[in-house]
């Protein structure tokens, strides 16, 4: 790998389009009529289950191969940006029940991990590259020059997207992590995996990433730091019981409460939380971990007041069934926990779907935001093809499923993966990027949860939470 400091990155292949949202492919073919009150083993091959209080409202296809297995959304005004392995796509928002499709960018890096800041996105490239440009190859982590870590555009014109500046960083970017100051973008850089045979990407990797974005000349991007966040090392690894939990060797995400100064940390091995009051030297301030359920700390969510966290484990990496009763309630699952003021954390219980899927289906916890209720607190969150939950946990230690939407076993692989990466609240609705089938909008009736809708955002990124608004 080799840091890139010219500006001219190369160009990037931005196709405006308008209009090319169809109705949801459910309808299409011979695939069962939508069903309300079925889920799990009782849909057929594509069929789409729903709670009774879900209201499917559209659905945009990948167009192939411009976009391909769907990632992570972000939010801006009235235009999600939604991330793919091949690029990202801007959709205008404004009238959720029809989104348009404003840019479709090329350009390949998986897993383009998507955040927005003002005119600024930030996407990840975790996947070695032959070099920055937007018409890179595959190319193997073991030669010096490939290159893998931060893109940064400019997406002021959203129909045509500008490619500004390349970072690159260890072991590339799994993940990204806005924390905002008055001059300044931060992007925490999460990765892992290093290896012996990669001169970027050496063992042992207990750091993160520091980007440092001034906001008047985000062309001078750096990396400014790669703080070590595990000294002693972190989580070893190892087996407990059926369960095999992973080393500690960098993080898989980061969640920034910026208003407390303080941000959560899945880290494979470890959930930690960690003091951001200088955004240029977090320090981890608690750890815990859970050997006999948790197989890898993926990801972290506050809840409104910053007294919760909820710790998700993606056990099998999203590839494994787990969705059933040979693994049960426990494992691939959520933790949640209870933060004290004194950031230390109580584990209270966990919560995982109780909506069985075929062994086939790949179903694990995964990506999802909180629904800002006054006094509640309520999670919408992807489930992989256990489809989208929307669940409570104002009660931690007695969590329930309020509502879901899902589809049965993708038809177009054999009855197996697929399903929704990051389901997300913005501004009265939830956005789901599906791996296979592109972009979902959906409408949550439920009436003890119509208070939300009041709450009006200008952005979101998940991954680096506001303070919703009481109501």
């Amino acid at each position: 790998m080799r840091f890139f400091r010219s500006v001219a990155i190369g160009a990037i292949a931005a196709i405006a389009t308008t209009g090319v949202g169809v109705a949801s492919a459910s309808t299409a073919g011979d695939v069962p009529e939508p069903a309300v009150g079925k889920s799990g083993l009782e849909l057929a091959p594509d069929q789409i289950g729903h709670s009774k209080n879900v209201k499917h409202l559209f659905n945009t296809p990948h167009v192939t191969p411009v976009d391909a297995t769907g990632s992570d959304i972000a939010f801006s005004g009235d235009k999600a940006f939604v991330g793919n392995y091949d690029g990202f796509v801007i959709f205008d928002i404004s009238t959720p029940a029809s989104p348009e499709v404003l840019a479709r960018v090329s350009c390949p890096g998986s897993q383009n991990d998507i955040t927005i800041s003002g005119d600024l996105l930030y996407l990840s490239t975790d996947s070695s590259r032959s070099d920055t440009s937007c018409a890179s190859t595959t190319q193997s982590a073991e030669v010096k020059e490939s290159w893998e870590g931060i893109k940064i555009f400019d997406v002021s014109d959203p129909k045509n997207p500008e490619y500004i500046k390349a970072v690159e960083t260890k072991c590339g970017s799994h993940t990204n992590t806005l924390v905002p100051s008055a001059d300044h973008d931060y992007i925490y850089v999460s990765s892992y995996s290093p290896n012996e045979d990669f001169p970027d990407c050496q063992p042992p990797h207990d750091l993160i990433s520091i980007v440092k974005v001034p906001k008047a000349d985000p062309t001078a991007a750096a990396v400014v730091d790669a703080p070590n966040l595990f000294p002693d090392g972190g989580n070893p690894g190892g087996t407990e019981g059926t369960n095999n939990y992973r080393t500690t060797s960098g993080c898989h995400d980061i969640t920034a409460y910026p208003s407390k100064k303080i941000a959560a940390g899945a880290c494979m091995g470890d959930g930690v939380i960690i003091d951001i009051a200088n955004p240029e030297a977090p320090k981890v301030i608690e750890t815990v971990r859970d050997t006999a359920n948790f197989a890898f700390w993926h990801s972290a969510t506050f809840n409104n007041t910053g007294t919760k966290v909820v710790f998700t484990d993606e056990l099998g990496g999203g590839g494994l069934g787990t969705c059933n009763v040979k693994l049960g309630p426990t494992r691939g699952a959520n933790a949640i926990y209870d933060l004290s003021s004194d950031n230390q954390l109580t584990f209270k219980n966990y919560f995982k779907i109780s909506r069985h899927q075929n062994d086939n289906e790949n179903c694990v916890a995964h990506n999802g935001s909180l629904i800002p209720l006054p006094g509640r607190d309520v999670m919408v969150q992807s489930w992989y093809m256990g489809g989208t939950s929307v669940w409570d946990f104002t009660d931690s230690e007695n969590p329930r499923e309020l509502e879901y939407f899902e589809r049965g076993p993708n038809g177009n692989v054999g009855g197996g993966g697929g399903g929704t990466w990051s389901s997300y609240y913005y501004n009265g609705h939830v956005y789901s990027s599906d791996l296979g089938k592109g972009f979902d909008v959906l409408k949550i009736t439920n009436p003890s949860l119509k208070q939300a809708d009041k709450v009006k955002m200008n952005e979101l990124n998940p991954q680096s939470q506001p303070v919703y608004p009481k109501r």
